[in-house]
């Protein structure tokens, strides 16, 4: 069996960037191995040894900050004036996750009785497959490389062929921040059946997957025929609910914002706006308004807001989505300063479009878009837009937008989502989990709760001698 040539194809210019060569049949079983014999040592290291290179992986990940935003622009079309601040984030992100790591992975102790001793232990579980997205890969990463690591797992790490030198970076500055050799890996693949290869591996104890329903899917399938934990992070239509009391201009900004950053290439993009009807034209308007002042081109430019999505296929999808809507009575109502832009004469740039009087029979309100456009709907009441909001196969994020913060609570316990915000989106906190209903996944990222997958349970029951 030949080794796969793996070629990364620039979003900007749809030309080849770099390659890579796939994983060899010896390497796919050569690599587990490793992991398997790293995990005997690893295991055994104390968690403030662990903590120690991992503050002093992220030290080294910092001071290549500049370096590494310019090649994640170039690899993933996201504005050079943005891809820095993704690095700052997943360093905080991780910083979290240190701080809380003693106190969640300490021992939890049994019912206090003379003459015994009784107590849970989250060992690591060992192993751990990382395959992880594209669009936000270093935000995503850390949400499991960093639990996994001071939980005392081994990792795998599998990237996508859009950002491959990511796994690189990490796996080198890891080695030098003193991490033993072998307990962080990684490995290229294109092939759908190389990737399940790996994961029905019975070395594997733990896959971590951030992706695509169907890929999420896939890699379910592969493991089931043998009993491991499958993460899933999946996809998103998540929907925002504008309320009759709000100050338009700050909402139709947010909503703009997040709807359309990194070109709306974010699972917890809002992709569904729900508006009252009293304020339906009025909010139309404002977001016309927020539009007209957004630019979109060469991602390296310092004032680009908006570059290319990922690749041909996405660019049409969207379209496709855009078309499909016209067609059954939505209206583009994307300002005239926006809709003539000039764009550059290659590359995937999808303008950033606005979509009014659209329903459910659209596939744009019902399918993951993943793309640079607001759908706007009027509801007549909180009821109807909780309805709404709920019509979806969908359960990542929902937010609502108003003056009224406790009737914002208060709705917002209605919403069948992991994460509700009210008069914010796009941001998963640390503090809080990570998940996903429905078919946008299973399982927890970040918060305390983001360890539990990567320990399992040991309850100890001591008696004294009794004699």
């Amino acid at each position: 069996m030949s080794v796969e040539t793996i070629t990364t194809i620039s979003p900007t210019t749809n030309e080849p960037i770099l390659t890579r060569s796939g994983v060899s049949v010896s390497e796919l079983e050569e690599i587990p191995r490793v992991a398997t014999e790293a995990f005997k040592t690893w295991r055994e290291t104390s968690l403030t040894d662990r903590t120690i290179i991992v503050k002093k992986a992220l030290e080294l990940l910092e001071k290549q900050k500049d370096q590494l935003a310019e090649e994640l622009t170039v690899q993933m079309g996201r504005p050079i004036a943005y891809t820095g601040v993704e690095i700052t984030t997943a360093i905080k992100r991780a910083n979290y996750l240190i701080k809380i790591s003693e106190e969640t992975l300490k021992d939890t102790e049994g019912e206090a009785e003379k003459g015994f001793k009784r107590f849970i232990r989250k060992v690591p579980v060992g192993p751990v497959l990382v395959i992880f997205a594209w669009n936000y890969p270093y935000l995503i990463l850390v949400n499991s490389l960093i639990p996994a690591l001071l939980a005392g797992n081994t990792v795998i790490l599998k990237p996508s062929p859009q950002t491959p030198t990511i796994a690189e970076h990490f796996t080198k500055i890891f080695t030098e921040a003193g991490l033993p050799s072998g307990v962080l890996q990684y490995f290229h693949c294109g092939s759908p059946l190389i990737m399940e290869s790996m994961v029905r591996d019975p070395k594997i104890s733990l896959i971590c997957f951030t992706g695509s329903v169907a890929g999420g899917l896939a890699v379910q399938k592969a493991a089931s025929d043998r009993i491991v934990n499958v993460g899933l992070e999946l996809g998103g239509k998540d929907p925002a609910y504008v309320r009759e009391d709000v100050d338009l201009d700050w909402a139709a900004a947010e909503i703009v914002d997040g709807s359309i950053f990194n070109s709306g290439q974010s699972c917890c993009a809002i992709e569904r706006v729900y508006v009252h009807e009293k304020i339906y034209s009025r909010f139309i308007e404002a977001t016309q308004k927020v539009l007209e002042g957004y630019k979109i081109g060469d991602p390296l430019e310092k004032d680009t807001q908006i570059g290319p999505v990922i690749s041909k296929r996405s660019k049409e999808t969207i379209e496709a989505h855009i078309k499909d809507a016209l067609e059954k009575g939505a209206k583009d109502a994307t300002p005239e300063a926006l809709a003539s832009s000039t764009l550059p004469s290659r590359g995937n740039f999808v303008i950033p479009t606005l979509l009014v009087d659209v329903n459910h029979s659209m596939r744009i309100m019902t399918e993951e878009t993943f793309g640079p456009v607001v759908c706007v709907q009027t509801v007549k009441d909180d009821d109807e837009a909780i309805q709404k909001m709920n019509d979806s196969e969908f359960g990542l994020t929902a937010s609502i937008w108003t003056k009224d913060t406790d009737k914002g609570y208060e709705l917002s316990q209605q919403v069948e989502a992991g994460t509700v915000f009210v008069n914010r989106a796009d941001f998963p906190s640390p503090d809080l989990a990570w998940t996903g209903w429905k078919n946008s996944g299973k399982g927890v990222t970040l918060s305390r709760f983001g360890f539990d997958q990567f320990v399992k349970l040991k309850s100890f029951h001591l008696k004294d001698y009794p004699k």
